[in-house]
């Protein structure tokens, strides 16, 4: 198949790297030149484990063209995904004026043929329909086109596997053709398809989203209770896991969810359903805990630290991306910042995304023992794996005092203790 993806962010871009992996011709369409530029070298833009050899390889193959021009991809394109980002307004809804500035290109270039036009795009319900009134207005009459909704559910760090191998493949539309077209591109793909109302799949993304939103501030609640009883989180979310009706994912407390989807999709179903006068309390108690970690991680540090002067590792919001979009690290760094901290940080990829953000107000290292030389304290805020058994010996030699404060539980307290650290985690007893 000739297909188009609009937007070569982490959904767009994967996807394409994926489709024309598969042996289509793949257009990427965007705004930006430079970086539509450091695309065509061979440079994916965002940090993503084996998105750059898959995208030099498609590349060279010629089957990923990367392009500004609405004319020169659409027209002869079978397949039209949507794949630009719908952030939060200050309200919470989702902005949808990237999505709907495509929807009007693609409806003047259509071509003289039938093609499907798909959102990936993250969108409130109602919105795939708002995209058919939009290209039905502008279309050629020669051109004939039908939508359909198609969410992606990939996570960062596991991008590509995700895409290659998903649980599920959901196509929602009124018309059998367009899913029977949709269905033919993913054939190759692993996963149950799950076949339904547009309406349908465009709630399935953001109930699946805040499902795990839900779970995540749930662990944090279960922490908060942990440290006022004495009882240790761990242990209790161990028990409570085990429950095969529960499971363990996601069920681990820390400093709350961040990154570019469930901080915001969380919003947008709340707006969603406050519109249609249901009551969303339950999803307002997941923000607002979530809110709530990061805050009582800050006060933890502001009121134990035993100086000012600290060194952090993460920035991300989670390991294998150099996403910090709503990170946990950067809420809280602001908060340490505005009493009177300084910070030195490493992350092994989210640093050129903090400093954009942040600029000068904190140091950057160039390692792990770089950010703690001479500190007052470590704050960990992402579970990378070069950090889980790192030497402790060599960074208690090089903390000026021998305070962690552990934003994701990576160690044992009792072996911190024994190693002669004050060992400050969530959820458990401080030592």
């Amino acid at each position: 198949m000739t297909i188009t993806l609009v937007g070569h962010g982490y959904v767009g871009l994967v996807s394409a790297c994926v489709f024309a992996d598969l042996g289509n011709t793949v257009y990427v369409i965007g705004r930006n030149q430079e970086k539509l530029d450091r695309l065509k070298s061979g440079d994916p833009i965002i940090y993503e484990p084996g998105l750059e050899e898959l995208l030099k390889k498609n590349l060279s193959a010629k089957r990923l063209i990367f392009t500004t021009s609405y004319k020169e991809a659409i027209p002869s394109s079978e397949v039209v995904m949507i794949g630009v980002g719908t952030p939060p307004t200050e309200t919470g809804e989702a902005d949808l004026t990237s999505v709907l500035a495509v929807a009007t290109e693609i409806g003047k270039n259509l071509g003289p043929h039938y093609t499907v036009v798909s959102c990936k795009s993250t969108v409130p319900v109602g919105t795939n329909r708002k995209i058919e009134e939009v290209i039905s207005k502008l279309k050629s009459p020669q051109a004939s086109f039908e939508v359909a909704s198609c969410p992606e559910f990939l996570r960062e760090g596991t991008a590509l596997n995700d895409t290659f191998q998903p649980d599920r493949i959901v196509i929602g539309s009124d018309s059998q053709k367009a899913i029977n077209v949709l269905l033919k591109l993913h054939e190759p793909l692993e996963g149950e398809r799950v076949v339904v109302g547009l309406e349908s799949a465009e709630i399935i993304k953001y109930a699946s989203n805040s499902i795990l939103s839900t779970k995540i501030s749930f662990a944090n609640l279960i922490s908060f209770i942990c440290e006022k009883t004495g009882a240790d989180v761990e242990e209790v979310l161990q028990g409570v896991g085990l429950d095969k009706r529960i499971g363990r994912l996601f069920l681990y407390p820390g400093t709350g969810y961040g990154g570019s989807c469930f901080p915001k999709d969380v919003l947008a179903l709340i707006n969603t359903g406050s519109s249609f006068d249901v009551d969303m309390t339950l999803l307002k108690s997941v923000d607002t805990i979530n809110k709530q970690a990061q805050a009582l991680f800050a006060e933890k540090i502001i009121t134990n630290a035993p100086g000012k002067n600290i060194g952090v590792w993460g920035l991300a919001f989670k390991p294998n991306t150099d996403d910090v979009r709503f990170a946990p690290a950067l809420h809280v760094i602001k908060t340490l910042l505005d009493n009177g901290f300084s910070v030195t940080a490493y992350d092994p990829e989210g640093m050129d995304n903090t400093r954009a953000i942040l600029g000068d107000a904190i140091s950057y290292a160039q390692s792990p023992f770089d950010a703690v030389d001479s500190k007052d304290a470590l704050v960990i805020f992402t579970d990378w794996n070069e950090f889980k058994q790192i030497d402790l010996a060599k960074v208690k030699s090089l903390l000026k005092q021998p305070y962690i404060f552990d934003g994701r539980n990576m160690y044992e307290p009792a072996k911190m203790a024994e190693a002669g650290f004050h060992y400050f985690s969530i959820g458990r007893k401080h030592t």
